[in-house]
């Protein structure tokens, strides 16, 4: 297991399967996941997870249709759903929460999987006018895009 601030991929390894978690799993890693599928179509299997289950947050729907990605059918997911639904088999765990990344570091206590934080402010900590509070989901919806195609690239 690697714990990897910055995410800096392994020389000659290919990531096949991400999961991206978060603490709600309805901004930060749905963005992650629509944005992964979007790059890299079938080439990598993504999914995404909170510690908790949110509701789906229209600003992050709205972001991310500006650039032509649909988030609209995502349904939040704790980290547990999803182990009951498919199980945890992942390459490579990615946190976007702290809540997060020590949730994903108990898990692979049992699951042979990398683990990289990569800090994300919250959007919704954000204050002011609806265009003010829409800027911050696309910053991090752009910071995101980023690192995701950074990252799992070939």
């Amino acid at each position: 297991m690697t714990d990897v601030p910055g995410g800096s991929p392994k020389p000659g390894r290919r990531v096949q399967s991400v999961l991206f978690v978060c603490g709600m799993n309805s901004i930060r890693s749905p963005m992650a996941e629509a944005l992964a599928r979007h790059y890299f179509g079938k080439s990598v299997y993504v999914q995404s997870a909170g510690v908790r289950k949110g509701e789906r947050d229209p600003f992050a729907i709205a972001a991310l249709d500006e650039i032509g990605v649909d988030g609209s059918k995502h349904k939040p997911r704790t980290l547990e759903e999803l182990e009951e639904w498919e199980g945890l088999n992942f390459d490579l765990i990615v946190t976007l929460a702290p809540e997060a990344h020590h949730a994903a570091l108990d898990l692979t206590r049992t699951v042979a999987a990398d683990v990289e934080y990569w800090p994300t402010v919250d959007p919704t900590l954000t204050e002011g006018s609806r265009d003010k509070v829409l800027d911050a989901y696309r910053d991090l919806r752009d910071g995101l895009s980023f690192r995701i195609r950074t990252r799992l690239k070939e």
